[in-house]
C-alpha cells in the first residue's frame, strides 16, 4: 500500500522566503547560532555549494543556497544589498538582538517601542538580508494604531 502525496508537504504552507547567500554553510550554521535555526534539508553540489537547503526558525522555513550568478541567482552583495526584509517574532528581541550580534549580524535599529505596540529592532546579517525582529507588547486596535501613526507623523517623524 502506498501512501497518498500530499501536493503541500507538511509545515510548508504559505509563502516561503527563498534567500541567495555567498556562504550557504556558513548561513546555516549563523541563522543556528543567531536565531536558533534548525537544518532540516541540504544539497550539495561537486564542488561544495549547497544547491538548496531548508532551516526551520521556530515553526517557520526558510529556503536558502549558494549563489549561482551564471544562472541568474545572485546574493543581496551582488546587487548593493535586497529590497526584502524577513521579519521574525521573537519572545524577546533584546535578547536575540544580543544573540545576533554576538553571532556576526549588525544592529541597523536598535531594539525600540514601536507605536503598533511591538519592541522592534532591524539588523542585517553577514550576508545582506535585513531581519526585523519584534516582540508583541501591547493588543491594540487598528483604530489606536492610526490613531498613534497619526500622532507621529503630526510630530515629523519619518
Amino acid at each position: 500500500m502506498t501512501e497518498q502525496v500530499k501536493p503541500i508537504p507538511v509545515g510548508r504552507a504559505g509563502a516561503i522566503p527563498y534567500i541567495c547567500v555567498d556562504d550557504a554553510a556558513f548561513a546555516i550554521a549563523f541563522y543556528g547560532r543567531a536565531f536558533g535555526a534548525l537544518e532540516v534539508l541540504r544539497f550539495t553540489d561537486p564542488d561544495g555549494k549547497i544547491g538548496h537547503a531548508e532551516i526551520e526558525i521556530g515553526p517557520a522555513c526558510l529556503m536558502l543556497a549558494d549563489a549561482y550568478p551564471d544562472h541568474g541567482f545572485k546574493s543581496p552583495k551582488s546587487y548593493g544589498g535586497s529590497p526584502v526584509s524577513i521579519h521574525l517574532f521573537v519572545e524577546d528581541v533584546d535578547g536575540m538582538l544580543a544573540r545576533a550580534v554576538a553571532a556576526g549580524a549588525t544592529v541597523l535599529q536598535p531594539a525600540e517601542d514601536q507605536f503598533y505596540g511591538d519592541r522592534s529592532a532591524k539588523l542585517e546579517d553577514p550576508f545582506g538580508h535585513i531581519w526585523l525582529l519584534s516582540t508583541r507588547k501591547e493588543n491594540l486596535t487598528m483604530e489606536e494604531m492610526q490613531k498613534r501613526f497619526a500622532a507621529l507623523m503630526a510630530e515629523g517623524a519619518p
